[in-house]
């Protein structure tokens, strides 16, 4: 039996609601038209469900001189680090949404080499300031925006926007107060500026329905430099747990507004307060007569400069002091948020009894056993998810917040008799669509799994109409409530020749299956959950994966997360030995070269396979080899990378020398073992309908022929073959309106 563990690509989609770069590499295999990148470290704490805070930039760009402003952004990032939480410093660098910023990106919006070349950046500029490539530091406003794209929960800052004095009759209302109708995030801040209208400021976030809650034992709402405004608040949080346990009731209810956490200031900086005060409402008088209060957004920054300037500098060391406490407190709550996220509700599991008694958290696990059942070729442990895809047919004109004329698809995928789909569904409208459409396609059922309470995985995909992603939304946490008890008696029932796992599930099902598999003498792919299962099983296997297909932003990931965090599995001695054994020396290194000079294709304008070495594509499949035997990397319209070490005696590779034209090179190292680097040039589109769903077609037909013959990676004749099976799966599903093309049964593997 063979075990193909592969997440469908809807794991990545539940944290990239639009397309995502990383640094340093191009993200071939997704959309390049939304310029958002997010920084690795960011990136990686998303798609492992770790903590993530927040940070604005405009206290960078227009808040605080250089270079206390990278000092303070600086400090912020280190205290959100020692609450356990991961930061994400948000600005725009050149027209790209940032994501988490480089040191020298903030360097770039702290000290611009043109004075004023710096633009602040709310929901009005965002558009703006990407068209024309601007650098821009985010306000409450934008940032709100860019959290909830990316996903995070919560974001913390100093003072939030508000009504202005005298807004009653200027209208003079700060867009951070709508955002927090629409972003759901939880905004931690030491209130409103003080320069506002605190009163006016929450009339108005009643009005909108925004929760407002003062943080700790009292309900007074904090005014900025002091801790008391005189005004209370129906709520208060007298924990990180509790600001936690509202914001994730909010998301159980799929509410789409923020909630505003009011942090006093440190009692330290009361006394200091009430003088600061007489020097805001100085400079505010000051701003009425000289008309600067008429000016928007330009006054802000104004006041904030001449109260410095009557505080004598008080006022900065409060701001600076205000900024690191609610830097503190958020990640606090965000680390208890992430603790709720996390719990599984395996209570509420439904299913048979376990005959073996095993449980999870047992010493020792189950031996094999023929259990007399309808049998599968191949099970897939993991999502069964309705597919729903919107394409508009043009929405160049379109306002925000309306709707455009388009086509709207649902589709479920498929699967044939012999394969078995074990996957948790919800008991809703689309768990009984999944049910009835599965069996109306003469497709097997008997794997899934209802369970009360919960909803059905669904991805929501909206595509432009040249059927590229712009945005989506997918619920896939139901996928996590297959418990590994579960698992391991349907394939024990089933008796499978290939076991697939879907990167969904969580890390500790995928360690736990794995480990029971390769006692099993079983072989495994993907994800970066899957290096818990890596790490669990070091012990007993070197390279305890068999396959694994990345695209090529979850390679990086998977590279960035086995050499560094808590795993850290590159530096065991165990790694070293298994990565010194390929004597990797100057021949392979030369045929490398001259791999990567070759054409990507027929066409002479797509260039040459140099993104190979140049982007490090090549070099992280290889060190990743120790862990994972065969590495299937997707390169989208660069192709197919595949990357593999032979241990087979009998194996083809292990006579065959380098073929640059053929595109492989093989590199056969003193311990016996032969190490293959093949690159298989993207197949023509003949008409784009739809790029979602080509990754997960592509695999589909390698485990479809993993069936037919289970040594299809041992000769350079077979893996041409069944690449070429997958790749025109991929262009399938590429050319059809539904996220899985219904062609690709007329696909067929012939064994040589």
């Amino acid at each position: 039996m063979q075990v193909l563990l592969e997440a469908t690509g809807r794991a990545f989609k539940q944290y990239k609601p639009l397309s995502i770069t990383t640094r340093g590499f191009s993200n071939s295999g997704l959309p390049q038209n939304v310029p958002l990148d997010v920084h690795p470290e960011v990136l990686d704490a998303l798609s492992s469900k770790k903590s993530v805070v927040a940070l604005e930039t405009t206290l960078v760009t227009h808040g605080f001189e250089y270079p206390t402003n990278v000092e303070l952004a600086t400090s912020l990032e280190q205290i959100v680090r020692s609450t356990g939480a991961v930061p994400a410093t948000i600005g725009i660098v050149e027209g790209r949404i940032k994501i988490g910023l480089e040191k020298a990106e903030l360097e770039r919006l702290a000290s611009p080499a043109k004075p004023g070349s710096v633009f602040k950046i709310s929901r009005r500029d965002i558009a703006p300031a990407i068209a024309m490539k601007a650098d821009g530091g985010t306000t409450c406003a934008a940032t709100l925006v860019f959290a909830a794209l990316a996903g995070i929960k919560v974001f913390a800052t100093g003072g939030l926007g508000g009504v202005h004095r005298g807004g009653e009759s200027t209208m003079d209302i700060s867009a951070d107060l709508q955002e927090l109708t629409r972003c759901p995030v939880g905004l931690v801040s030491s209130g409103v500026k003080s320069i506002l209208d605190i009163q006016r400021t929450l009339e108005y976030l009643e009005t909108l329905g925004v929760p407002v809650l003062s943080y700790g034992p009292s309900r007074e709402f904090p005014a900025f430099f002091s801790p008391r405004s005189g005004f209370e608040v129906p709520w208060n949080a007298a924990s990180p747990s509790i600001a936690a346990k509202i914001l994730h009731t909010q998301s159980q209810l799929r509410m789409q507004n923020g909630v505003l956490f009011a942090v006093p200031i440190p009692d330290k900086y009361e006394a200091a307060g009430a003088e600061i005060q007489l020097a805001v409402d100085q400079a505010v008088a000051e701003s009425e007569a000289n008309g600067i209060s008429r000016q928007g957004k330009e006054a802000t920054p104004w006041l904030l400069k001449r109260v410095s300037e009557l505080s004598k500098g008080t006022s900065i060391t409060s701001n600076i002091a205000l900024l690191e406490n609610t830097a503190l407190i958020g990640g606090q709550i965000a680390v208890e948020y992430q603790k709720l996220a996390q719990e599984q509700p395996y209570s509420n599991i439904t299913g048979t009894s376990n005959p073996s008694g095993w449980t999870p958290q047992s010493d020792s696990l189950p031996k094999l056993t023929r259990v007399e059942n309808e049998k599968a070729k191949l099970v897939v442990l993991g999502a069964a998810a309705v597919d729903v895809t919107a394409k508009a047919f043009d929405a160049s004109n379109s306002a925000i917040g309306s709707t455009v004329p388009g086509s709207i698809s649902v589709s479920l995928g498929g699967k044939k008799q012999s394969v078995l789909l074990a996957s948790p569904i919800g008991d809703d409208s689309f768990g009984n669509l999944l049910v009835k459409g599965t069996e109306s396609l003469g497709m097997r059922t008997d794997g899934l799994l209802m369970q009360q309470g919960q909803r059905t995985a669904v991805c929501n995909m909206i595509m432009d109409r040249e059927g590229n992603l712009t945005t989506g939304i997918a619920d896939m946490a139901i996928t996590e409530a297959l418990a590994a008890r579960e698992a391991i008696k349907i394939i024990m029932e089933r008796k499978p020749e290939i076991v697939a796992m879907d990167g969904n599930s969580s890390p500790e099902v995928i360690a736990t299956v794995t480990k029971w598999l390769k006692e099993q003498g079983v072989k495994v792919i993907k994800s970066t959950r899957i290096l818990k299962a890596v790490e669990a099983n070091l012990n007993h296997h070197i390279s305890p994966i068999d396959f694994i297909s990345p695209n090529l932003i979850e390679l990086r990931e998977l590279y960035v997360a086995a050499g560094e965090g808590p795993t850290d599995l590159m530096s065991r001695p165990s790694y070293w030995t298994a990565l010194d054994s390929f004597s990797l020396g100057s021949q392979y290194r030369m045929d490398l070269e001259h791999l990567c000079r070759a054409k990507m294709s027929e066409d002479p304008s797509q260039g040459t396979l140099s993104f190979l070495l140049e982007q490090g594509v090549a070099q992280m499949a290889v060190k990743l080899l120790p862990f994972f035997r065969h590495i299937i990397v997707k390169c989208g319209e660069k192709g197919v990378l595949v990357v593999m070490r032979i241990s087979i005696p009998t194996s083809k590779w292990n006579n065959e020398p380098s073929n640059i034209k053929a595109r492989y090179i093989v590199s056969h190292s003193d311990s016996g073992e032969t190490i293959v680097v093949s690159q298989f040039p993207a197949l023509p589109v003949k008409s784009l309908i739809n790029v979602t769903g080509a990754g997960d077609s592509l695999i589909g037909a390698l485990l479809a022929s993993l069936i037919q013959q289970s040594s299809a990676f041992e000769s350079p004749e077979t893996l041409f073959q069944i690449m070429d099976i997958a790749q025109r799966a991929a262009v399938l599903t590429l050319e059809s309106q539904d996220a899985v093309s219904p062609r690709l049964s007329e696909l067929q593997w012939r064994a040589s």
